[in-house]
């Protein structure tokens, strides 16, 4: 369900909707590079009317970044993230393939939270959240075929309101 961004903030089905379609587009999809907004960071953009998505992190192995949604000049909700590889087990590559691809499943059921696991070759992708798009928080790790836990990503964000 698309809004008419002019007439009216989205209801959270709504949001929630286009930050699927936005993620999927962006980081899962390999699409929508922009130019950086800071120096050093690595930004991708999706826009849909006057709603308009960015994430915009730092870093590669470790990386930290935040994702934004504004309606025209007003921000309306954002999400902060932090992500590390913990062990030799996986390679910033591999790890970085694996949660692409749990992603694009993940988007494909039209969300982004809710408690997700999905196998990837020898890694197996578990995500943890609690909340609902308007406020959350969460876990993402990956596993080794022995168990072990190689990477992680925790997040937050949630609705900003006046």
């Amino acid at each position: 369900m698309r809004i008419d961004p002019l007439s009216t903030d989205p209801t959270s089905g709504e949001l929630n909707a286009f930050v699927v379609r936005a993620k999927a587009a962006t980081y899962a999809g390999g699409r929508g590079q922009v130019a950086p907004s800071r120096p050093g960071s690595h930004d991708l953009a999706y826009r849909e009317g006057e709603l308009v998505y960015r994430d915009s992190y730092f870093g590669g192995t470790d990386f930290l970044g935040q994702e934004t949604v504004h309606l025209g000049q007003r921000p309306l909700w954002a999400m902060n993230y932090h992500g590390y590889l913990l062990t030799d087990g996986i390679t910033a590559f591999a790890a970085g393939e694996t949660v692409k691809a749990a992603l694009t499943a993940l988007y494909a059921e039209g969300r982004f939270l809710g408690g997700f696991r999905y196998t990837v070759g020898a890694y197996r992708y578990v995500d943890e959240p609690t909340g609902e798009v308007d406020r959350f928080r969460g876990v993402e790790h990956i596993l080794t075929a022995a168990g072990e836990r190689a990477y992680e990503l925790r997040y937050h964000g949630g609705r900003i309101l006046d």
